[in-house]
């Protein structure tokens, strides 16, 4: 089976036995991501009421450019953070070459 290359950095340990770990509690910039992720989630169920409802084309294309750019503003809120040392890692340094590589899958 082959696992995606993200897939291997999250993955849970493969063993059942073992207690799960208590994720470390959130900072305020995580709790901002989250509930900007949230209104795009709701941004995108309105866009899917809207499709399911046959709204104008123009208001369907106006709500995928407004979750397009919220989109955006998310990734270069978590690319700020990764580069003032993402939790993913903590007690790392993050060299340059490390957000080079994160703007790399920013801009995918």
């Amino acid at each position: 089976m082959a696992l995606s290359r993200f897939s291997v950095r999250w993955r849970l340990p493969m063993t059942t036995n073992a207690a799960p770990t208590a994720a470390p509690p959130l900072g305020p910039e995580e709790e901002k991501l989250l509930k900007r992720l949230r209104r795009i989630e709701g941004q995108v169920r309105g866009i899917q009421k809207m499709v399911e409802e046959g709204r104008d084309c123009h208001d369907i294309l106006t709500q995928f450019a407004a979750v397009r750019s919220a989109l955006d503003t998310a990734g270069e809120g978590l690319l700020e953070q990764y580069a003032l040392g993402c939790r993913a890692r903590p007690g790392e340094a993050v060299t340059p070459s490390d957000v080079v590589r994160a703007v790399k899958l920013l801009r995918r």
